[in-house]
């Protein structure tokens, strides 16, 4: 087939009216970093759904090979729950893919507009996934990217969409790239973390989907990305607001263990149950592991007494007794604006959807590279240790060594999140690496602004727990206070870098110090290494600070600061 493409822009682009091969396109419903969907018209006036490669893409044979393989998986596919394929051109100068055009509002839509889903409508969501979800199985294909954007609701009736990441069972050329595609916070932590996904992979987004219906949040919060993905694979969803007869079933298939979660049958009989008014808990089983099969609590009556808080998920392995209540986590729709969000996949069929589109790199979506990574806490706790010791012995030089490192820090945390949000609207490019020289100047300066700033209340709390360890020190010893002395000067480089870590704009420094410090111990023995360093200069520092009888060094400063500075008596 041919495409004939009228009234094509300058830049490659195709607006309302122009023809693509046999189609008219009408309006543009949605778009992606690869692609747009338009609403068209076949030669018969039907409406259609078209996909179309962005010009930018359209020769990059990764990208049409990603096509291609969304026309194949769709054509195995015969359900009425799914938007069915109709017709393509991988060939043409502008690839496409046609779908039915389904006249419905995307599920997230109908959830901030109308609010969430009660009674009928929520049975009828779950039931109707569950049901296309069998379908898309049973043709030995996995959708891998079930989310509210890519349901359509038509006469409220879910309509699945966007194959766009969907691969055939058992095919590993997708599963072989180590990259997360997808939109964090209903990408199942198997997918996160690389591993092969399974049949059990749509069944998680499916209860992640679903208890978004039911409650109007996102399972997982939201935030940065690298956040509400931790929080997928250590299982922390929040189902408050979730109906407590359904909130078992969708608490189990949300366990990070994908071979915990329940079966097509158990979902199928548990949502039968739900219909009936009856807890799931009455037919659904939990496997740990693969071990025997243990029966769920039953949350319903738990909830009565403890509040919607105790339907949160349960851990893979539930210790005895009744679940304990758990606070609304921090990070519910209440908290803190993202310092970047992740950018969802646009829509093959039907209405325009409020998120932002899909970013590609080739027709492959990347993940920040820090996400799941180890966070080092051994070496982190073994260099505070250090910085505190250092304070005690020599303040204004330790002082100015971990500014020095504050703006390391911030600088490559802004340059590693810059290249993550260029390569998440612009794919990996040959200039990434000269970009990010050219750029370095700017993230340093930036980093440097920030530490300034962000320096203010550590620096205030550090001099504020300096003088009131001073105090009770005098107030235990007797004599005149003096708060330049060691163990004050510990205290308050303790504080200091606990308020640094963990105060305003303590996020970015927490990233970059991570990655930093990942960068230089990769291997196991390097790590142990510079831990024991780092205890055996603690050790020397305390020496130090033992012989000098609590006298600090003032280097690089000739002496001590005045006592004027201080309002008390220095002490040195």
């Amino acid at each position: 087939m041919t495409t004939e493409v009228l009234g094509s822009g300058a830049a490659g682009s195709l607006p309302e009216h122009a023809k693509l091969g046999p189609y008219r396109l009408v309006q543009q419903l949605g778009e992606g970093g690869m692609g747009v969907v338009h609403l068209g018209l076949d030669k018969n006036g039907r409406a259609v759904a078209i996909k179309v490669l962005r010009a930018h893409v359209a020769h990059d044979p990764v990208a049409r090979a990603r096509l291609a393989r969304e026309v194949e998986t769709l054509s195995r596919i015969d359900d009425p729950g799914v938007a069915p394929f109709l017709d393509a051109d991988i060939d043409g100068e502008r690839p496409y893919l046609v779908t039915r055009y389904v006249p419905g509002p995307s599920l997230d839509e109908v959830v901030e507009s109308e609010g969430p889903l009660r009674g009928v409508d929520l049975r009828r969501l779950g039931q109707g996934l569950a049901q296309s979800l069998e379908a898309i199985h049973a043709a030995d294909v996995i959708h891998r990217d079930l989310k509210p954007g890519n349901v359509l609701l038509l006469d409220g009736e879910p309509v699945l969409i966007d194959f766009g990441i969907a691969h055939i069972a058992h095919d590993v050329r997708l599963t072989s790239t180590g990259l997360v595609m997808g939109t964090p916070g209903y990408l199942a932590p198997e997918v996160v973390e690389g591993s092969p996904v399974t049949q059990a992979t749509d069944w998680w987004g499916w209860a992640a989907t679903v208890a978004y219906g039911a409650s109007g949040r996102p399972p997982f919060g939201r935030g940065p990305m690298d956040l509400v993905l931790a929080r997928v694979t250590r299982g922390e969803a929040d189902l408050t607001g979730v109906d407590p007869l359904l909130a078992p079933l969708l608490a189990a298939a949300l366990t990070p263990d994908a071979g915990a979660r329940p079966e097509v049958a158990e979902v199928l009989s548990a949502l039968d149950a739900y219909a009936a008014g009856r807890p799931t808990t009455q037919v659904l089983s939990r496997r740990p592991g693969r071990g025997a099969t243990a029966l769920l609590p039953v949350l319903p009556a738990a909830t009565e007494v403890l509040g919607s808080s105790a339907a949160r998920v349960a851990p893979t392995s539930p210790p005895p007794g009744p679940p304990t209540p758990k606070p609304t986590p921090a990070w519910s729709d209440r908290g803190a604006r993202p310092a970047y969000e992740p950018i969802p996949a646009a829509p093959v069929a039907g209405t325009p959807t409020s998120q932002p589109p899909t970013s590609w790199q080739g027709g492959v979506e990347h993940a920040d590279p820090r996400i799941g990574r180890p966070n080092r806490s051994g070496v982190l706790a073994a260099l505070v240790a250090v910085i505190t010791a250092a304070a005690a012995v020599a303040p204004v030089a330790t002082l100015v060594a971990v500014l020095l490192l504050t703006v390391l820090a911030r600088a490559t945390d802004r340059s590693v999140t810059h290249l993550v949000l260029r390569r998440h609207g612009s794919g990996v490019r040959r200039s990434d690496v000269p970009v990010a020289v050219a750029t370095g100047p700017w993230h340093l300066l930036l980093a440097v602004i920030a530490s300034a700033i962000g320096s203010v209340v550590p620096f205030l709390v550090g001099v504020s727990t300096t003088f009131c360890t001073g105090l009770a020190v005098a107030s235990i010893t007797g004599g005149a206070a003096r708060p330049a002395m060691a163990i004050p000067l510990a205290a308050g480089g303790l504080f200091a870098t606990w308020m640094a870590w963990w105060g305003p704009g303590g996020a970015s420094l927490r990233r970059g110090t991570r990655s930093l410090v990942r960068g230089v111990t990769g291997a196991t023995a390097v790590r142990q290494a510079l831990v024991a360093v780092l205890m055996l200069g603690v050790v020397g520092l305390v020496a130090v600070a033992v012989l000098r009888s609590g006298v600090p060094l003032w280097w690089p400063l000739s002496s001590a600061p005045s006592s004027t500075l201080w309002g008390l008596n220095p002490g040195s």
